[in-house]
This record gives structure tokens, sequence and C-alpha cells, in this order.
């Protein structure tokens, strides 16, 4: 049986993109911890602005926003070919093993470390107390984690309706407008939740602030939905190649009716 269903391509196609979207998000969830500077990989020296009276502003972003937009680019193909029931499914599979990874991190820093070895095992790279560092890394606040999960499924409803209205007008036509078009208003809804949830009902940052940086990392966002999408049309010519033309338009067409069942 199951032999048979892994032999099936569109079953196989299914398997393959619902194990990336799953693996890219909880990475994107591991790494954003780290921030870093948009103008220094760039070569540039950050040069502060202000934006609606919040001064002191950079491009510092979290290493989250590298994984993010392709993210979003899987719910298109998934949505293309498979439909908005089976974006919705990976996105509660990719929400609970997140929280599951989430979970496995605070049992891991409540573990007993090894005070013989361990802790200070690292001295001589400069990190004198590996519990700690542990604690830094995996540790995120409990609000980063709910805002981050809470903008995720937000963002994801919807660039669904928004990629499903679109396709209703322009059908399997302009394939650029609806994926870069819900792609885009998702991210905006994305970076705004999580900031909210995060940091203005987490930490008391005021609207300003918020707003502010919110902007900053949405114009990060939106310019590279913007360049990401020729990749759109790369991996729909893969994916018909690898399917056959006939079938990836029966599941396109299967995938749009089922919008309005």
């Amino acid at each position: 049986m199951i032999l048979k269903l892994l032999r099936d391509r569109p079953t196989r196609l299914f398997v393959i993109l619902t194990a990336f979207f799953v693996a890219n998000a909880l990475i994107a969830e591991c790494i954003g911890g780290k921030l870093f500077s948009l103008e220094a990989v760039f070569g540039l020296v950050p040069k502060p602005f202000s934006l609606l009276g919040e001064g002191g502003l950079t491009f510092t972003l979290t290493c989250g926003v590298l994984l993010w937009p392709f993210e979003f680019i899987m719910t298109d193909i998934v949505n293309e070919y498979y439909g908005h029931k089976a974006v919705q499914t990976i996105s509660y599979i990719a929400v609970g093993l997140i929280s599951y990874a989430f979970l496995m991190f605070y049992l891991a820093i409540k573990v007993p470390p090894d005070k013989s070895f361990w802790i200070g095992s690292q001295a001589d790279s400069g990190v004198p107390d590996m519990q700690s560092a542990f604690y830094n890394i995996f540790g995120q606040s409990m609000w980063i984690i709910v805002g981050s999960l809470a903008a995720f499924l937000i963002s994801q409803i919807v660039d669904v309706w928004i990629f499903h209205r679109i396709k209703r007008v322009t059908g399997h036509k302009h394939v650029w407008l609806r994926a870069t078009g819900s792609t885009v208003v998702s991210q905006l809804v994305d970076s705004f939740v999580v900031l909210f949830i995060a940091f203005k009902i987490g930490k008391g940052w005021s609207y300003q602030r918020v707003l502010a940086i919110g902007l900053v990392n949405y114009t990060y966002k939106f310019t590279v939905a913007v360049i990401l999408t020729p990749l759109i049309y790369l991996l729909e010519r893969i994916i018909e190649n690898y399917l056959g033309h006939d079938v990836a338009l029966k599941m396109k067409n299967s995938a749009m009716g089922a919008e309005t069942e």
C-alpha cells in the first residue's frame, strides 16, 4: 500500500513539499534569535535613520527572515496544485511540530547540566558558561513564541484567501500576480502581528516603535518577495516536467474547484 502511494508522483511531490515546508519553518524559528545587519551583508556601514518619529533605526533583521520568503513561495505552490485545504493541513502540522520543538527546548534547558565538564568545556572559545549560552540561544521568551506562531497562522490564512481571490479572476494566467500579490500582503500582516504580540504586549513597546520597526522589516520582505517572483515560474516548470502537463493541469483545476466547494 505505502509503496503504491509513494510511486504516485503527485503524492510523492506533496510529501516532499510538506517536508520542506515544515523543516523550513522550524529552522526559521530556531535561527530567529540571531540578529544581523543587512547593510553589513553588502559591505555598507549602517546609517541610522528616523521613521514615524522613531530614531536610530537600521536594517537590523532577525535571521528568520532569510527563510520566511521561501515559506510563502511554498505556500503558493501547494495552493496552486493541491488547494487551500492542503495549505491549512501543512500549516497546522508546522505549528504543531514547532510547538513540540519549543517544548523540547524548554525541557532540555531545565535538565540539570553536567558541571564537571560541559559547563566550562568551551571556555577557551570565549563561552565560559555553556548552560547560559544554551539558554540564551534556545530559551526564547513565551511572547516571542506566541507572536511568531500566531503571525505564521494568520499570515497563512491571508495568503491563501488572497491567492484564490486573484486566481478566480485570472484563472491559470498571471501566476506572478496571485503569487507575489498574496505574499506581499501576507508578509505585511506577518511583520506587524509578530511585533505587536511579542513586543507591544510582551515588552510594552509603543505603537510608534512597533509601526516603525514593522515598516523597516516589511521593506526587506516586500523587496525579497518581488525579487523571488521568477522562482515561482521556475518551480512550476520543474513540477510540470515532473508530473507531466496533463496531470499538472488536472491538479490545478482540481485545486481551483476545491476552493468553490
